[in-house]
């Protein structure tokens, strides 16, 4: 159950330094800065908003997918499965 606990607050704590990030391109674009650097930090946004999800759909296969009995017989193809799709986001 703590595991749950901490995986929910590592994503409350990542979706927090995203919204600092989107406020930061939102004053970049007030004081006209460069359309390269404001590009570079929407990446970074795009990157870590892939992150979270690949964060929640992991929780998700790992909390919803698995029968108690066999969990750690899954939870390494569960990774695996996950690691991929967030290669394939990028």
């Amino acid at each position: 159950m703590e595991n749950k606990k901490s995986s929910k607050k590592d994503i409350q704590v990542r979706l927090r330094r995203i919204e600092g990030q989107v406020k930061g391109i939102e004053k970049m674009m007030e004081s006209n800065t460069c359309c390269k650097d404001v590009l570079v930090q929407v990446a970074a946004v795009r990157a870590a908003i892939n992150k979270v999800g690949a964060l929640i759909l992991q929780n998700y296969a790992k909390e919803c997918m698995i029968d108690d009995e066999d969990h750690s017989a899954y939870e390494a193809k569960i990774d695996e499965l996950v690691a991929t799709l967030t290669m394939f986001m990028k």
